[in-house]
C-alpha cells in the first residue's frame, strides 16, 4: 500500500508534494456531499428543545474562547459537546499546551507565508491572525493564566521571519492540560451551560436567506441560536473514510481525541460551505495502536531504552531515518518538505536486548490521549504488551518475517545490512546518527505494527478574517462562524503551538462577531 496525495496543479518542483498530500477525488466528493445532503430546514422544526443567543459546538480551546468572549459581550451562550464530560476537551486538552504568541507581527506574517510555501493563504487572513496573536499572551493573562512569550523562534528556522516567533506555556511548563484548564475554569466561573454527549448532526437553515437558525443534536434535539452558531468541532483524525478520500492514506489514527470525526465539516458542507486545506495535516508520524481502541499512542515514536530497532516497509526494507523527529509529520526532501512516507504495513523490528533495555513508550508523558485521558503506562520491559499480543515474537528473523507477512529473505537482508552499518557507525542509506544505532542480533526477535498518526488535520470550511464560514462563491453563510483546527489557516507546513494560537485568535473573533448579530425573529 503506497502513499500518494494532493491535487496536481501543474508541472512544478512541488508536484511530488502535491501528489503526496491529497487525492484527486477530493474535489468531486465535496460537491456531491453538499448537493445531496442539504442542511436541516427550519420549517421542519416543530419545537425548540433548547435556546441560546450563541450556540457553540465543542469544548476545546476554540469553543471555550468563543463562548467566553460572546458571553462577556452580553450573549446567552450554550456549548454542546459530543463526548462525555470525562472525555471532553478535544485536542486542546491533550496538546502540549503551548500557544503561538509572536513577538513581531511583520516577521510573523513573513514566516507564515513561508510556511504556506506553494499553498498561499490570502494576506488579510494571515495578517489578521498574527495581529491578534501578538496579543494572545495578554488575553490569556486577563483570563487568569500566566506565562510570557519567549523568543523561541519558529519550528522552521530557515524560513524568513522565523525569529519573530514566540510560544507561551501557561503555568509551570508544557502539557498536563494547563492551558485548557484555564479556559475551562473561566467557562465554569461564568456559569456557561455545557451539554455533554450532545453531538451536532445538522445545521438548521432558513430557505432562501440561507441564515443559520440553530443546530440539531443527536439527530433529534433542536437547539435555537438567536444570533449565531460557532463550529469548533476539530478535524477528522478519526474518520477513516475522510482520511482515505482527502489524505489518500489507507488509514490513520489520532494521537489526540478520538472524537474528531469530521462532524462539523460535514454539517458545514451540507449548509453550502466551501472547503480549504483538506489535504493538509500535522502528520503523519508512526505510532502503535492497540486492537479495539480508536486512538494511538504518541507523540513521535522513540523507544526509551536502547537503539537496536528499525522500521521496515511492506517489502521489509527500511525507508527513512527512524530517529528524525519530523516537523509535525513533514521531512526534508531536496530543498522542500514532504509528508513522511507511509509504505504500509510498517513494522518496528527489534531483538531481545532491545526488549529488556526499557519501555518502547514512556510510562507517562505530559500530553497525548493515551497518557492524559486513558492513563496507560507502558511496562518497563515490554512484557505486558508482549503478553497482550501487541508485540509479535519469532525465534529467528525468518520466523518473525512469516508471522508479520513479509518475505524472510528480504527481512534477513535488511537486518544484515543494518548490522553492517552499525559495525561501521555509518548509516549510508538514511543518515541515522551513529549514537542512535545498535545491532539487532539477540534472539528471540520482535515486531510491532505501527500506523500513521496525526496531531491533527487542518482542513475544513473556508473562513474569512471575521471568522465567518464562506460558501463556494466566497460569500459568508449568515450567522455561521468557525474557529480552531476545523478549517485552519495552516495550508502546508505547520508551526507547533499554532493551532492553539489560532483557537484563541479566531475564537475571540468568532465570539465578538457572533455576539453582535441581531436576534432573528
Amino acid at each position: 500500500m503506497g502513499h500518494k496525495d494532493e491535487e496536481n496543479k501543474g508541472l512544478s518542483r512541488r508536484d511530488f508534494v502535491r501528489r503526496a498530500a491529497a487525492g484527486l477525488g477530493a474535489v468531486a466528493l465535496v460537491g456531491a456531499a453538499s448537493d445531496a445532503a442539504g442542511a436541516y430546514p427550519v420549517n421542519r422544526v416543530r419545537k425548540w428543545d433548547e435556546r441560546a443567543d450563541v450556540v457553540v459546538l465543542g469544548t476545546g480551546a476554540a469553543g471555550f474562547v468563543t463562548a467566553i468572549v460572546a458571553h462577556d459581550l452580553g450573549a446567552k451562550v450554550l456549548i454542546i459537546e459530543k463526548a462525555p464530560e470525562t472525555h471532553a476537551g478535544g485536542n486542546s486538552r491533550v496538546a502540549g499546551q503551548g500557544f503561538w504568541s509572536p513577538l513581531d507581527v511583520e516577521q510573523a506574517v513573513e514566516y507564515q507565508k513561508g510556511l504556506d510555501d506553494g499553498f498561499p493563504v490570502s494576506d488579510d487572513i494571515v495578517e489578521t491572525f498574527h495581529r491578534y496573536a501578538v496579543g494572545n499572551a495578554a488575553w490569556v493573562k486577563s483570563m487568569g493564566g500566566d506565562g510570557e512569550p519567549r523568543p523561541t523562534g519558529g519550528e522552521f528556522p530557515e524560513l524568513p521571519g522565523a525569529k519573530g516567533g514566540g510560544i507561551v506555556f501557561p503555568g509551570k511548563g508544557p502539557g498536563y492540560e494547563r492551558f485548557w484548564k484555564v479556559l475551562k475554569d473561566n467557562v465554569l466561573k461564568r456559569r456557561i451551560r455545557v451539554l455533554y454527549q450532545m453531538a451536532g448532526t445538522d445545521l438548521i437553515q432558513e430557505d432562501g436567506t440561507r441564515e443559520i437558525r440553530g443546530v440539531v443534536a443527536n439527530g433529534k434535539t433542536c437547539i435555537r441560536a438567536n444570533r449565531a452558531v460557532a463550529l469548533c468541532t476539530g478535524g477528522f483524525e478519526n474518520n477513516q473514510e475522510m482520511i482515505r478520500d482527502y489524505l489518500q492514506m489507507p488509514c490513520g489514527y489520532p494521537k489526540g481525541t478520538p472524537y474528531n470525526t469530521g462532524d462539523g465539516i460535514k454539517m458545514a458542507m451540507a449548509a453550502g460551505a466551501d472547503l480549504w486545506h483538506m489535504s493538509n495535516q500535522a502528520g503523519p508520524d508512526f505510532n502503535f495502536k492497540a486492537p479495539g481502541v480508536d486512538w494511538a499512542f504518541g507523540y513521535v515514536f522513540a523507544p526509551v531504552g536502547g537503539n537496536g530497532w528499525i522500521w521496515v516497509a511492506k517489502d521489509a526494507t527500511r525507508f527513512t531515518n527512524e530517529t528524525y523527529p519530523t516537523k509535525h509529520g513533514k521531512v526534508p526532501f531536496h530543498g522542500i518538505y514532504v509528508p513522511l512516507p507511509t509504505p504500509l504495513p510498517v513494522h518496528l523490528i527489534f531483538d531481545e536486548t532491545m526488549r529488556k533495555s526499557g519501555p518502547l513508550y514512556p510510562p507517562r508523558t505530559f500530553f497525548c490521549w493515551h497518557s492524559i485521558v486513558e492513563h496507560y503506562e507502558w511496562s518497563e520491559d515490554n512484557s505486558v504488551e508482549l503478553s497482550k499480543g501487541w508485540i509479535v515474537q519469532g525465534d529467528t528473523v525468518g520466523d518473525l518475517a512469516i508471522k508479520i507477512g513479509k518475505k524472510p529473505e528480504a527481512l534477513q537482508k535488511t537486518i544484515a545490512n543494518w548490522n553492517a552499518s552499525c559495525a561501521t557507525g555509518n548509516d549510508a542509506e538514511f543518515g541515522r546518527p551513529a549514537q542512535k544505532m545498535a545491532p539487532i542480533g539477540s534472539a528471540p526477535y520482535y515486531a510491532m505494527e505501527l500506523v500513521p498518526t496525526f496531531t491533527n488535520t487542518q482542513g475544513g470550511p473556508r473562513r474569512n478574517r471575521l471568522a465567518q464560514v464562506l460558501d463556494t462563491k466566497g460569500n459568508p453563510i449568515p450567522r455561521l462562524y468557525s474557529a480552531g483546527e476545523m478549517g485552519s489557516l495552516f495550508s502546508w507546513l505547520y508551526q507547533g503551538s499554532g493551532n492553539l494560537g489560532e483557537c484563541i485568535v479566531f475564537g475571540r473573533i468568532a465570539g465578538e462577531n457572533a455576539a453582535k448579530e441581531k436576534p432573528w425573529v
